[in-house]
């Protein structure tokens, strides 16, 4: 965003509902003591500052652009990303999907899609899948190595029809690779982490909390 600013004037700080870059969980960002905001004319009032997450185990500070007196926040950096727990998740397999987290935060939705299903093939990777199949029929062969409902299978091939959309210029499953398809694809791919991962975790967890 460029601003052409024509005048500056001190403005009271406001505590703003931001989408932590750090945590990935929404809080009500506090101003920083002593940084107060500044509202930029451009030609329309917008008020420019800092604040910092009120999760004390977090403090990330991000700068904010937002509309007087309270709001929306029009933009903030570093930006916010979708919320995800990669706990028991291998770093090999959560390391590309962290990052198609950031490419979606910075609106880079080809390079999330892309992401998101390399880490489709890391998945296969970790769980054994021959290599020398191609990827459609490796996500298949995926109900060999965990349980899993059929519409979570249908959904592994969608985002690996999705992921070729955005390298391929021959491929034209989606009309666009944007904002929705994206959101829709790291959704599904959460759950599909999580029926891999995370569920047999939990379930030990539980168990272990029964009566002897």
């Amino acid at each position: 965003m460029l601003l052409r600013v024509t005048g500056l004037s001190r403005f009271q700080s406001q505590t703003l509902p931001i989408l932590c870059p750090g945590c990935g969980h929404k809080g009500n960002f506090t101003p920083i003591p002593g940084a107060e905001d500044l509202m930029a004319y451009s030609p329309t009032a917008i008020v420019f500052g800092s604040r910092h997450c009120p999760n004390e185990e977090c403090q990330t500070l991000v700068f904010v652009l937002y509309s007087p007196p309270r709001g929306p926040v029009l933009a903030s950096y570093p930006p916010g990303r979708l919320p995800w727990d990669a706990a028991n998740v291998p770093p090999s397999v959560a390391a590309p999907f962290i990052e198609a987290l950031t490419c979606h935060a910075h609106g880079c939705f080809v390079a999330a899609a892309m992401l998101v299903r390399k880490t489709m093939e890391l998945l296969c990777d970790d769980r054994g899948l021959d290599r020398k199949s191609n990827l459609k029929e490796r996500i298949a062969d995926l109900r060999s190595k965990a349980i899993l409902p059929e519409p979570l299978l249908v959904a592994a091939d969608s985002i690996r029809l999705l992921g070729n959309d955005a390298a391929h210029i021959e491929a034209k499953t989606y009309d666009e690779v944007g904002r929705d398809e994206v959101e829709a694809a790291i959704e599904l791919t959460q759950e599909l982490l999580k029926a891999v991962y995370q569920y047999e975790h939990l379930l030990k967890r539980l168990q272990a909390l029964r009566k002897p």
